[in-house]
């Protein structure tokens, strides 16, 4: 098996260092990449046999392992703060907070009020049918049934209210810092 992995390396060892080296954009991340790679040739040689396509196979693992590397990169740097030995203050209170800022509240429900106030002046076909679509999350095939009408008039309807919502909330001054046209 040796002369095997040795003849792989010695055919397809440049390719798959150009290919981490392309992906990667660093010479020493694409010599890691590369070193895991054939670690997982190395494990995985008893399914050498089963290959057609040696170098689609390279390539997939060295792929995969790139993207592998990536994620786990991405998630660990997501909340990772390096912590001066000098800093007053938790780590934890570093972390970034998903939730919403009191600030952002206000502005989300302001949107929904206005957003809701306008609805309510449309008129009741294109009122129901947002209403059907968006908050009772009615398929378009369940909004035809209970309005007995073709689903194209349902999406023609979805089409209209949409576009007549916009022009009364653009036209609306009150709402001009949240709607762009």
């Amino acid at each position: 098996m040796t002369i095997q992995i040795n003849d792989l390396y010695e055919e397809y060892g440049r390719y798959i260092y150009h290919l981490c080296l392309k992906l990667t954009r660093n010479k020493e991340e694409a010599e890691d990449v590369m070193q895991d790679v054939w670690v997982k040739v190395v494990r995985y040689t008893d399914k050498l046999e089963d290959v057609d396509n040696i170098k689609g196979w390279l390539t997939t693992i060295c792929m995969n392992t790139f993207r592998d590397r990536y994620r786990k990169t991405v998630r660990t740097n997501e909340h990772m703060v390096h912590q001066p030995t000098t800093l007053d203050v938790s780590i934890l209170d570093l972390v970034p907070s998903r939730a919403l800022t009191p600030g952002e509240l206000v502005e989300r429900n302001d949107i929904q009020s206005l957003i809701q106030e306008k609805i309510g002046q449309l008129d009741a076909i294109y009122k129901h049918t947002i209403q059907y679509f968006y908050v009772d999350q009615y398929s378009l095939t369940e909004i035809a049934e209970v309005m007995k009408v073709s689903i194209g008039t349902v999406k023609s309807r979805l089409f209209r209210a949409r576009n007549y919502l916009k022009e009364m909330l653009v036209a609306d001054h009150a709402t001009l810092d949240y709607v762009t046209a």
